[in-house]
């Protein structure tokens, strides 16, 4: 089970969101429009999809990470180190 189960529909529905903000970036281009305009919007995006990330990370930090530490041992270490690296390429994008 994922850490993320309990709230499966909430990511769904949030993905869908930004899906259709990017649709609506691809009219925007298509349609010529001011680009600053297209910035802004592209930002938005970017905000959601970060937003996104920051819960499904809360989520295996709390659930996968916490599951592990429990248990002790190399897959503990790994989740711990699997954790970190995906926080060091959040903060790099």
């Amino acid at each position: 089970m994922v850490g993320y189960s309990h709230d499966k529909q909430d990511q769904l529905r949030r993905l869908r969101r930004i899906e259709g903000q990017v649709r609506g970036l691809q009219r925007m281009v298509e349609d010529d429009k001011y680009c600053i305009d297209v910035l802004t919007q592209v930002s938005a995006a970017t905000s959601a999809l970060h937003s996104v990330a920051l819960s499904l990370l809360e989520d295996h930090l709390a659930h996968c990470v916490a599951e592990a530490t429990i248990k002790g041992g190399p897959e503990a270490e790994a989740k711990i180190k699997e954790a970190s690296d995906a926080i060091a390429r959040l903060v790099r994008s």
